[in-house]
Order: structure tokens, then sequence, then C-alpha cells
């Protein structure tokens, strides 16, 4: 594929990103001055951000360090919060194709919530599919995929990243009437309204929705694994015995 492609698409995955920047730079802010004040250290609080690069498992972690918990604790809970990025990736691998080593762990690196609503909302909306047209098998379409996912989600890392470092140098400065983490559902509800295309998006959002309300309690953020759990059995059931059509 040639490079100019790729950077066409890169900049049109910068395009549709730049709403979803705007409102992921409060999470930010929270991110990096949440750890702070829970008595992480500020270069500790910079390395999750650029180790992990999720602000859910960020505040959780920041959370545990905090209050003394063992490490193998606070590795098993960031990696059970981030269990949802193996179904993304599995759901995106099919219209990446085989790109080269590089790209994947780049891919792989920069795999978000925003990231991913963004750019699957791209691959598999109609237009996008008649643009291809018959080219849909060849390396040229994966190749351009490629540069779209990472022409939205590299630049969101950027404001992830200067938002956290702005965060650990506020910290406790930040005033609580800002409402800050008022910020971080709009982004998500920012991402799935553009994703109901259908019936079966509209009961897979609600079956979600109604798991993640009924869990929002559990231990380790679980309500997180079994909202999406049930979401995908609920789009995949419809329609419902009975009833016809989508």
């Amino acid at each position: 594929m040639a490079s100019g492609e790729f950077w066409a698409e890169a900049l049109r995955g910068l395009r549709a990103m730049l709403p979803v920047m705007a409102g992921m730079a409060p999470f930010a802010l929270i991110a990096g001055a949440a750890p702070i004040q829970e008595g992480v250290s500020a270069a500790g609080t910079i390395g999750l951000s650029v180790v992990v690069f999720a602000g859910a498992a960020q505040l959780a972690a920041a959370q545990l360090i905090g209050s003394g918990a063992a490490p193998v604790l606070v590795v098993l809970t960031v990696a059970v919060i981030n269990l949802r990025f193996v179904m993304y990736s599995a759901s995106l691998a099919p219209y990446l194709g085989s790109p080269p080593a590089r790209w994947k762990a780049l891919v792989s690196y920069l795999l978000t919530d925003q990231a991913y609503a963004v750019a699957v909302t791209r691959f598999s909306s109609p237009e996008a599919r008649e643009a291809e047209g018959n080219e849909r098998a060849a390396t040229g379409v994966a190749g351009r995929r490629v540069g779209y996912f990472v022409g939205a989600a590299l630049p969101l890392w950027a404001v992830w990243q200067v938002g956290t470092v702005a965060g650990v140098i506020l910290g406790a400065r930040v005033p609580e009437a800002l409402e800050l983490d008022f910020a971080i559902p709009l982004v998500f509800l920012a991402l799935l309204f553009p994703a109901l295309t259908d019936r079966a998006s509209v009961v897979a959002a609600l079956g979600a929705g109604t798991v993640a309300l009924l869990g929002a309690g559990l231990p380790l953020n679980l309500g997180l694994i079994a909202a999406i759990l049930a979401g995908i059995l609920a789009g995949l059931a419809w329609p419902f015995p009975g009833r016809g059509g989508r």
C-alpha cells in the first residue's frame, strides 16, 4: 500500500477522533490527579499511564497501590478490568488483516474503548463497504484500515499522556466544584449512539447497560466484564424466537 494512502486514512481517523479527544482531556486529568491524591509518586503515575494506558484500570491500580495492596493483586485487577480488550482485538482482527508485526504491536498498544468504537463504526459502515467494493480482500484495504486506526488512536494517546501529566502537576489543586468526573460517561455516550445502527445493536446496548447497572458493586470491576458478555449474547440472540427482522 502506498504511504500516501496510509496517511490519508490516518488523517480521516484523526478527524473522526477530534470530538472524542476534547472529552478525554478531563478524564486524563483525573487519571493524573487521582493517583497523586492516593499517595502514588509522580513518576509512578506517569509510568502507569504510559504502560497501562487504560483509564479505569489506572484508577483502580492507583487506589490499590495507595492502600498498600500486594503487587500481584494490582496486576490481577488491571488484567481483569482490561479483559475487554481481548474481545475488542478479536473483533478488529478480521478488518485489519495480517499487517507486519510492528504495526500489530502498535495497534495492540493503542487499543482503547474510544479508538475501537470509532474504528469499528467506520469499518462496518455501509459507506465504507461500498467504497472498498471488490477490494475488500486486498491487502491495500487492510493497510488503509490500519492507517485509519493509527490516525485515530495515536493522537488520543498523546492527549491522554499530556492530560495525565497536567493532572500530576495540578494534583489535589483541581477544584471539586469542576466535577470533571461528569465528562467520563459523556465520552462513552458520544461513542455509543453512532454505533446503534440496527435493532440487534440496540438490544446489545440495553442488555449490557442493564447488567452494568446491576453489577456496579462487584469487586475488581467484574460488572464491566459481565456487561460486555451480556451485550454480546443479547446481540447474537436477536432476533429472539418468534420475532423477525433486525
